[in-house]
């Protein structure tokens, strides 16, 4: 088995703990269910979409949970037998849940359903305090200490 090391990239960074957790957790999940098979595409800076191929699920069988940092999608198997008898059966109509991590203020715009494909568009909105702001040096005037006329004569 494979084990990746991340220990000369943790000591070099700071506040990526979270990110690496993560990795580690791919790796050895590498051999799960990959049920359904999906994308993820990134559209623009800030958009992304996620596709899941959901053939044979209906819209209400699928149900879709957006969470802090997690994305959970949910296909609940319909338990309608058909007419004749089954010779062979490879379409897979199974359960299945599918989690996805997100990173911070990613939130779901929309969902949608064609063609046996599930797509999901995922926007990140960071909002304007946490944006990066350009700091000069030496641009404004250094604070002054601005004495108070009452608080002189109190103090002699």
């Amino acid at each position: 088995m494979n084990r990746m090391d991340f220990t000369p990239y943790r000591r070099s960074t700071v506040g990526f703990d979270r990110l690496f957790e993560l990795m580690e957790r791919q790796a050895r999940n590498a051999g799960g269910d990959n049920y359904p098979p999906f994308n993820i595409e990134r559209r623009d800076d800030d958009e992304y979409c996620i596709t899941l191929a959901l053939a044979g699920f209906r819209a209400e069988d699928i149900e879709i949970t957006a969470q802090q940092n997690l994305l959970t999608i949910v296909g609940r198997k319909r338990d309608e037998q058909p007419d004749g008898e089954m010779l062979h059966v490879g379409i897979a109509n199974r359960g299945f849940e599918r989690r996805f991590e997100l990173a911070d203020y990613v939130r779901v715009e929309n969902a949608d359903l064609k063609d046996g494909l599930l797509v999901i568009d995922l926007v990140r909105e960071v909002p304007e305090a946490m944006k990066p702001k350009k700091i000069t040096i030496g641009d404004k005037k250094p604070l002054e200490i601005v004495k108070d006329d009452d608080s002189d004569s109190e103090a002699a």
